[in-house]
């Protein structure tokens, strides 16, 4: 970072914190927000947009060989007239980034002349030519595009230290992407009325990264096809350098075929939950009482100034005194024991946790209750409370699937067919992943700044993609040619913009 951009960015930190000193709040006989007599123009010469930090993302794609990696992998398009297939392919995941929700959003962005200099292109396709590039591909143009992927995220894993590669934890479950449309190839109702597609989501939970995404039919179980995107992830993961991988599903993805296969592997291991079958109920319920050991759950989070009193519980009230029925856990306990199942030929641990319930009503004690959580792994080393609490980890990837839903908007069905939607998701997917890598390409200089850099590293990994916009993208500036440069001026500043100018000063290391 430049002496001068240095300088530019703490000016701005101190006009900022001058106006939000709460020492210096004076009383004021009317409202803050004074704003009148406003009035819009249209600039001559000056011009700008308000996704400035589309041009580092850009840089991101290029340096990691992104770009390069499509043209040479994916053939869809028999002559180039005048799009690229990397043209196609980032033009839907810079819509996501840059706050497009659909296909339609695409529209906006090519009728903005700034977006169009920003990028250093003439045009970029409209919506209805990306929507006939999904419908070109099969299925293994997908799984080309998802292999591109992997081989872009080994190179930026291979800038991260020794610690970055102790244990891989990948995540797996199936998400229903529902749509009204009818005439969509593929769909079928799920379990429970959802009618649309149910891909698979395999993903990286150290990093937050999607993996891999299958597209599958609405009445499709969760886990057809898991094991062998499973193989496919720890394959990349290995290659990538990790020591060891851990596969953890929930009770659909325990794929007992599978398990002697992955356990002769010592580098992988797995944590899979069990259905409560009556047959292991009543081994549960036969384990000695020495067996069980109080499950005490850590904290959420480590208090940094006091303990606060918790305010009054405003539901548990109403409970009682309208004599509701309700459920109060009373306690956890844990225990194990070896389990083979009928299709394995090794015999691993079975975990399994008793909850101590108490079934009330109003204030009023019906009966004691207990239910049983069953988790299978080849883990032999840690505690039993460990798998449990790693097993429970995995609920994390439910806020993956939300982003992906709610922020990046990639599980949608907005083409014609099971592959084009396919496609579509992977495509738009990659917005997210390129958020992943935005974090993890920096490297933490070495001296006192370290600690803070990693800090900083992680709350990035863990943004939500909202977040993210707002803090990397959504920024004003102007674009300027001059001496041959393509020049991003930003117009404001914002608290993460020292973050934003690291990464762009490794870009161009």
């Amino acid at each position: 970072m430049t002496p001068i951009i240095r300088r530019k960015l703490a000016n701005g930190k101190r006009r900022i914190e001058r106006r939000l000193d709460k020492t210096d709040i004076p009383e004021v006989d009317r409202p803050m927000f004074s704003a009148s007599n406003i009035h819009y123009e249209v600039a001559d010469r000056v011009r700008g947009m308000s996704h400035g930090g589309i041009g580092a993302i850009h840089l991101l794609a290029r340096r990691i060989g992104l770009i390069d990696g499509i043209d040479r992998g994916l053939h869809l398009l028999k002559i180039h007239l005048p799009y690229h297939e990397s043209d196609h392919v980032l033009n839907l995941a810079y819509n996501a980034l840059c706050d497009g929700t659909c296909l339609q959003d695409l529209e906006l962005r090519r009728n903005d002349e700034v977006f169009l200099d920003a990028l250093g292109t003439r045009r970029i396709p409209d919506p209805t030519t990306a929507g006939d590039f999904c419908r070109r591909f099969q299925a293994h143009h997908v799984y080309t595009l998802i292999d591109i992927g992997n081989q872009v995220r080994k190179r930026v894993w291979a800038r991260q230290p020794a610690s970055f590669f102790d244990k891989a934890f990948v995540d797996m479950d199936g998400v229903l992407v529902g749509t009204d449309s009818e005439c969509k190839a593929g769909i079928d109702i799920a379990y429970d009325g959802t009618w649309g597609y149910h891909p698979l989501i395999v993903s990286l939970a150290n990093t937050g990264e999607v993996l891999s995404v299958v597209n599958r039919s609405g009445n499709r179980p969760s886990h057809e096809g898991a094991a062998v995107e499973v193989d496919r992830a720890v394959r990349v993961c290995l290659e990538g350098g990790f020591r060891s991988v851990l596969l953890r599903g929930d009770t659909d993805f325990s794929q007992t075929t599978h398990l002697d296969r992955w356990a002769a592997d010592a580098r992988v291991q797995f944590i899979f939950g069990m259905d409560a079958t009556a047959a292991r109920h009543y081994m549960a319920d036969n384990l000695p009482a020495a067996a069980w050991q109080p499950l005490q759950r850590p904290a959420r989070y480590q208090v940094k100034t006091r303990t606060r009193s918790r305010p009054e519980r405003v539901k548990d009230k109403i409970v009682r005194d309208r004599a509701f029925k309700n459920i109060r856990l009373e306690g956890e306990v844990v225990a194990e024991f070896p389990y083979r199942p009928l299709a394995c030929k090794n015999t691993y641990r079975m975990i399994v946790v008793r909850k101590n319930l108490a079934v009330e009503q109003g204030q009023q004690l019906l009966y004691p209750d207990y239910r049983y959580f069953f988790y299978l792994t080849n883990d032999w080393d840690s505690s039993p409370s460990d798998i449990v609490f790693q097993a429970n980890d995995r609920c994390n990837q439910e806020n993956l699937h939300a982003q992906l839903k709610g922020g990046v908007r990639a599980l949608q069905a907005p083409v014609d067919s099971l592959e084009s939607n396919w496609a579509y998701m992977v495509m738009v997917a990659l917005a997210w992943n390129l958020k992943a890598w935005w974090a993890l390409w920096p490297r933490a200089g070495p001296g006192r700044w370290l600690e803070r850099q990693r800090q900083e590293q992680q709350t990035v990994l863990r943004m939500e993609f909202k977040t993210f916009v707002n803090a990397f993208m959504s920024m004003p500036c102007q674009i300027i040619r001059a001496g041959g440069k393509l020049i991003y001026r930003l117009l404001n500043w914002n608290p993460w913009q020292r973050v934003f100018f690291r990464m762009l000063e490794q870009l161009r290391c």
